[in-house]
Parts: structure tokens; C-alpha cells; sequence
């Protein structure tokens, strides 16, 4: 069905019917923007929205340091944290995550990124993030809403956008764990984001406190990027645990961890050796990053025992990955070789985050593991359980490819056992 004809469907089909026409061909953005414009209908013509903030806000990048901040909020009351707690949607379908998030208005106020102690709007932006749960939010537009789907892979999507001057908050009640960092102006932003950590603060609560410029030292606090904050939280946490991991001992067997969630084939190996990490990323034909392609893309980034300098070619899912499996490795009190290989199926037919990663590597790592003990049995379990061939892993996986060039597994094996 050619686009004419699926918008014209969509525009005559009865609003019980849209969201399922929509969902069959989520991944063509014009189609999307056209479903939420006609669903948040009642806003783009509204002179305000008034609603129940899950006390989320986006800060862009573009034009940095010149930046637009403002909150996230619905056009509705009551607890709507879920909107903007990541670490609960699992379970959810891309349709749930996608019906959810596109409730979302994002508010548009042009400011500059060091301008977080001045202002009525950068302070209630700061309020907003500290509060400890959903707060009345309203927004007065000084132009009409707009429709924008965000199509990457690393923030959750959103609806619509509005730019404003002012906006109005309910007295709000802070997160005292979050508060007690933002007062504390002689902490490093990194020390903050590991004390937060420590205080089983969830990760997206700690990248929206970077993000709005709560954390580090009062004179250079600023705003971060949404997109920014969210890799830099990920990364600071994984080196953080990769500290000690390196301290343990290296496991004495291969674990390979399997599972499948939003049409995602997640396979994880830890392998007996000092610490490496690859993360291998195969994204089918029809999905976002390889939408027109007629063949399986693949991307990988490695690094060895001393890290890597660059940023990973695969982006900010590379470092969500890191922070699950060293929090893995860390609660065994072992280190490994560690190799993810995520396969990207048609169902996963628009991105939603990189939480996604993050999430749903942390739930593979939950399940019990199929213990392997040798190079063959490692091999055949990944033909077991992916559908991309062992040959195009070797050639796109670095870690694999050693291992069939360099030495075998029972060389691994007998390098841990000595040491």
C-alpha cells in the first residue's frame, strides 16, 4: 500500500481502528506524525496544556550552548510517572512504549546552557527534575504546537513540541536523595552520579538530575543534553564498576545468557580472560537504521583491558550495555571477556531508547546461564539461537575472530587458571 493511500485510510478510519494502522507501518515517520497530529488535535489548537508532569524534561543539543529546555507533561492528571520511569517498561510492546510517550508534550524555551541559576523558567526547570513525583504542570504557547517523532535510538519518543515563555508548576516535594546532592555544590558531578547510584536512585532519575544541571560543582554546573547526559551517566557507572571487576578473579567457565524482547535476539557471553568488551549490532532490512538496505547491516565497537579513547561507532548503546554487564560481573565478584551480539528483527520497527539496551541487557543477565567448555560449544550455541550465520559474526566481531585466529578457548581456560 503506497503512502497516499494508507494517510487517506487513516484519516477515514474510525479512531478505534488508527493506532492499528499505524502500528503496521510505524516505521514510516510521515505516517506517525500524521496519527499523533490528528490524535492531540484538541492541543495543537489550544492556547496551553494543562496536566500532570511524570517530572521529566528534555534539554536539546542543537545550536549548544544556545539550547531549548523545558518539562514533558500530558494532557492529563493523577500519577503519570510511568511516562518517564524506563526501568518499568519492560513488558511493554514498541505499541504500548509508542501510545505511551506520544502523550508527551515537550516544551521549547530558548536559554543558554550555563544559565542554570538564572531565570523563573531555569529554576522551575530545576524544581521540576527534583520533585519526587508527578506535579501539575502548565504551559501557555506563544506559538501552535508542532508534531515531531525523534528517531533515534537513544531518547524515548515524544509527540509534540511547543515553544513558550513562562510556565507553572504546583509546589513541588523533592526527592530528598537527589536534593542532598543538589545542595552538595563541592562534589564532582561524576562523585554525584555515583552517590545517587549507590542510593538506588533509578538511572533515568540520575540522567535527568545531570541533564538539568543539578550535579557537580556549583560554578561549573550547566545543563547537559538529554542525549548527552544519558551516555554520560551510563559511562561513569560502568567505569565506576569495571574498577573493581578488574580486582576479581576471572571466571572459571563461558556463561552464554539468551533472550528475546522487542524483537530484539540478545546473546551475551562471559569468557574466561581479563577484561574486553564487544558489542555487535546486526540490524535486519525495514528497521530504522536500515530501513532502505536490502541486507543485514552490522556495527561493532571493541575495547580491551585499558578501555578506549574514542566513542563507541555503535553510540550510546554501547555504553548502557557496559553499565549492565559490569553491574553483572561486579555482583559474581568475577571479570570476563565479554561479548554482546544483539540481532535487530523487522518488529523492532522504530526506536525507543537507549534504556531499551540497557533494560533488556540487564534482564538477559537475570536468567540463568548455559555454561559452555569449548570454543565448538560456544560457536553452536550462537547457530542454536541467532539466525545470522557464525562466518558473518567472525567477520564483523572482533573478540570472535581472535579466537579462531589466535588460540583457542582451552588457551583461554588455562590462562585463567594460572593466572
Amino acid at each position: 500500500m503506497d503512502r497516499n493511500r494508507m494517510i487517506k485510510e487513516l484519516e477515514n478510519a474510525p479512531k478505534i481502528k488508527r493506532s492499528s494502522i499505524v502500528y503496521q507501518h510505524m516505521k514510516d515517520p510521515a505516517l506517525l506524525r500524521l496519527y499523533y497530529k490528528m490524535k492531540m488535535f484538541p492541543i495543537l489548537n489550544s492556547p496551553e496544556i494543562i496536566g500532570s508532569s511524570p517530572t521529566d524534561i528534555f534539554i536539546g543539543r542543537h545550536n549548544y550552548p544556545n539550547i531549548q529546555i523545558g518539562p514533558m507533561l500530558p494532557p492529563e492528571f493523577g500519577d503519570t510517572s510511568i511516562l518517564a520511569a524506563p526501568e518499568k517498561w519492560r513488558n511493554l510492546s514498541i505499541e504500548n512504549i509508542v501510545e505511551m510517550r506520544s502523550k508527551l508534550l515537550r516544551g521549547m524555551y530558548q536559554t543558554k546552557a550555563t544559565n542554570v541559576e538564572t531565570g523563573k523558567v531555569e529554576e522551575r526547570i530545576r524544581d521540576l527534575a527534583l520533585a519526587e513525583k508527578s506535579t501539575i504542570t502548565q504551559i501557555d504557547f506563544i506559538k501552535r504546537p508542532f508534531v515531531t517523532i525523534p528517531l533515534n535510538d537513544e531518547v524515548q519518543p515524544f509527540g509534540l513540541s511547543a515553544k513558550f515563555d513562562d510556565f507553572h508548576i504546583d509546589n513541588v516535594a523533592s526527592d530528598k536523595r537527589i536534593e542532598r546532592s543538589y545542595f552538595d555544590g563541592d562534589a564532582k558531578a561524576g562523585t554525584s552520579i555515583l552517590e545517587l547510584y549507590e542510593r538506588n536512585v533509578p538511572i533515568s532519575k540520575i540522567q535527568q538530575a545531570l541533564s538539568a544541571g543539578l550535579l557537580g560543582l556549583q560554578r561549573k554546573r550547566k545543563f547537559v543534553p538529554t542525549r548527552w547526559s544519558i551516555t554520560a551517566v551510563d559511562d561513569t557507572i560502568a567505569k565506576s564498576n569495571l574498577s573493581e571487576v578488574k580486582d576479581y578473579d576471572v571466571i572459571d567457565s563461558i556463561h552464554a545468557y539468551y533472550n528475546v524482547a522487542l524483537d530484539n535476539r540478545w546473546l551475551i557471553f562471559f569468557i574466561p580472560g581479563r577484561w574486553q568488551y564487544e558489542s555487535v549490532e546486526a540490524w535486519y532490512p525495514k528497521t530504522i537504521w536500515n530501513e532502505s538496505g536490502n541486507d543485514i547491516s552490522i556495527y561493532s565497537s571493541y575495547e580491551g583491558y585499558h578501555g578506549r579513547k574514542k566513542y563507541a561507532e555503535i553510540g550510546g548503546c554501547y555504553y548502557a550495555a557496559k553499565l549492565a554487564v559490569t553491574e553483572k560481573l561486579k555482583s559474581m565478584e568475577r571479570q570476563a571477556m565479554v561479548i554482546i551480539l544483539r540481532e535487530v528483527h523487522e518488529g523492532y520497527s522504530m526506536p525507543v531508547g537507549v534504556w531499551n539496551v540497557r533494560e533488556h541487557v540487564r534482564e538477559t543477565l537475570e536468567k540463568e546461564p548455559t555454561i559452555l567448555s569449548s570454543r565448538s560449544e560456544l560457536f553452536g550455541y550462537i547457530q542454536s539461537r541467532m539466525e545470522i550465520k557464525n562466518k558473518d559474526w567472525i567477520k564483523n566481531c572482533r573478540m570472535l575472530h581472535d579466537m579462531i585466529s589466535q588460540k583457542g578457548i582451552n588457551d583461554y581456560l588455562h590462562e585463567a587458571s594460572t593466572g
